[in-house]
């Protein structure tokens, strides 16, 4: 019998090991570009909490909003035209159609290895369109997977899932495929987000515009200065 616990012991213990290699509570932008730190990581690990190169965080159970699609999805058809039982070599006509996607969000769950190196490649199908956009979502994982061997980056895909029962169409879920780029590229908005360098002087030249046509005063074009100042600067 103690022989028996010992085993049951031992093995629990090498379960529990394992386990905590596939999870870890936080995570960095930085720590996906470390290989001291990113060769240990294997795919599939989950990650409870994420900061993101611009010091934003992202956490399991969080909710996001669905921005603004950054691709464009072409679409083309031919039609002959015909008379009798003969085509009249030469007429036809061609409609192309646009549509509006998201290059990160994809419908439902990740399908496996090979939908991830698709979506890598380019190759992804059946990615989110336009119609979902201002949609809420709960983050319902997070997960780590390297851009091929261990010795190479770490990315991030994240699951998002439904709210008040609100599939999107046939989906209960939404894969986005590059955590980093689809927040940075504002595909996903999340609560509290900090304003880009970017973004802080583009604000910084609006509202110069603004004081140079009278619309603000001094005093007020002096506050926004104070305000994205240390963001230009790269100071907290």
């Amino acid at each position: 019998m103690k022989k028996i616990i010992t085993l049951f012991a031992v093995t629990l213990v090498t379960i529990t090991s394992i386990s905590a290699q596939r999870e870890l509570d936080s995570l960095s932008y930085e720590n996906t570009q470390d290989i001291n730190f990113f060769k240990k990581i294997k795919n599939r690990t989950s990650i409870t909490r994420y900061q993101t190169v611009n010091k934003n965080i992202i956490k399991v159970g969080d909710t996001v909003i669905l921005g603004n699609p950054t691709s464009q999805e072409f679409s083309s058809k031919t039609y002959t035209g015909s008379y009798g039982n003969k085509a009249r070599g030469g007429i036809s006509k061609s409609r192309s159609t646009i549509k509006k996607t998201y290059e990160f969000v994809k419908m439902g769950r990740p399908a496996g290895f090979g939908s991830i190196m698709a979506s890598m490649n380019g190759d992804a199908q059946a990615m989110a369109s336009n119609s979902i956009k201002n949609s809420k979502a709960i983050v319902k994982e997070i997960k780590a997977y390297h851009r091929g061997s261990k010795n190479k980056p770490l990315y991030l895909i994240m699951v998002l899932g439904e709210m008040n029962g609100r599939a999107f169409g046939i989906n209960k879920y939404l894969s986005v495929m590059d955590t980093e780029l689809a927040i940075e590229s504002g595909e996903v908005l999340l609560k509290n987000r900090k304003m880009t360098r970017e973004e802080a002087i583009s604000k910084l030249k609006e509202a110069k515009e603004l004081l140079e046509i009278d619309m603000i005063t001094k005093e007020e074009f002096e506050n926004l200065k104070k305000k994205f100042g240390p963001i230009i600067r790269g100071k907290k």
